[in-house]
């Protein structure tokens, strides 16, 4: 695992994309890896290794979050603001096509690549989102968001803190737990902070008004996808998801019992069914 930085032109303002980088990089294939809404690349660290046998692995800090720069504008933390990133991200490394691994928020930039340029993405993995994410679900996230970001005094409390919002990503291990939040912090006066932007918060709530239409984007995906489902996810409703295996790509849909939204990508199972696929 190496961890490395690009500076990209970002309408006409230098910014510093963080990222991790797994695998040989002379490998055949590249796995991209793009995170949630305030997650980091660091979320796909035990799915990275066990890609990188046969892929190059990339795992991209979305600006606002982990080591990559944040937007001087708020309102610029959007998903067209995102994909025009990861494409200057893309080109600045001089790649082509990849296989791209998408949760929540990573899933929709994943979406949007395939749909407007499909030349960019060979596979599509959609981590729990869809082609509608209903509002309240939302709701519930901007509700979370709209509070003003705690500082916590140590570890131990940052950890506690993750273990209750996230508690949906599933049973995950102490040593799992211990490694979210190990990457999820920054030193702030008086303590700890989470490591993004909390401008990002203000600018969701703005948007979560209404149910999260993502029909055209997703019909217009003709790559190989697989769509992952947390079987109590309410942001990816078990009828949406099974409209996505009839309509566009036609995803294969493999659900999760006892996982909300996310699935963490940390499971056995769960690291299962993205390699078999990627590699099939």
């Amino acid at each position: 695992m190496r961890e490395a930085a690009l500076t990209i032109d970002d309408a006409g303002t230098p910014l510093v994309l963080g990222y991790v980088e797994w695998g040989d990089p002379a490998a055949p294939r590249t796995v991209l890896c793009l995170h949630g809404l305030t997650r980091n690349a660091r979320d796909f660290d035990f799915l990275a290794k066990a890609l990188a046998g046969s892929a190059r692995v990339l795992a991209l800090d979305v600006a606002g979050r982990g080591r990559s720069g944040w937007l001087a504008d708020p309102a610029r933390y959007a998903v067209p603001t995102y994909i025009a990133q990861v494409t200057a991200f893309l080109d600045g490394l001089g790649l082509g096509a990849v296989e791209l691994v998408g949760t929540s928020m990573g899933g929709i930039i994943g979406m949007g690549l395939a749909a407007f340029q499909p030349a960019r993405v060979a596979k599509l993995v959609i981590n729990d989102i869809g082609g509608r994410v209903p509002v309240a679900a939302l709701a519930d996230i901007a509700e979370r968001l709209r509070e003003r970001p705690p500082v916590f005094a140590d570890m131990a409390a940052l950890e506690t803190h993750l273990r209750r919002v996230h508690a949906q990503f599933g049973p995950l291990t102490d040593v799992e737990w211990a490694h979210l939040a190990r990457h999820s912090v920054r030193p702030v006066p008086g303590g700890l902070a989470l490591h993004y932007d909390p401008a990002i918060g203000a600018r969701f709530g703005e948007t979560a008004t209404a149910d999260l239409e993502l029909w055209q984007l997703y019909d217009a995906i003709t790559c190989p996808t697989l769509l992952l489902r947390g079987g109590e996810s309410r942001l990816l409703p078990a009828e949406v998801a099974g409209e996505m295996t009839g309509r566009g790509p036609k995803a294969r849909l493999v659900t999760f019992a006892g996982v909300g939204h996310a699935p963490a990508l940390m499971a056995a199972d769960q690291i299962a069914a993205v390699r078999d696929f990627l590699e099939s």
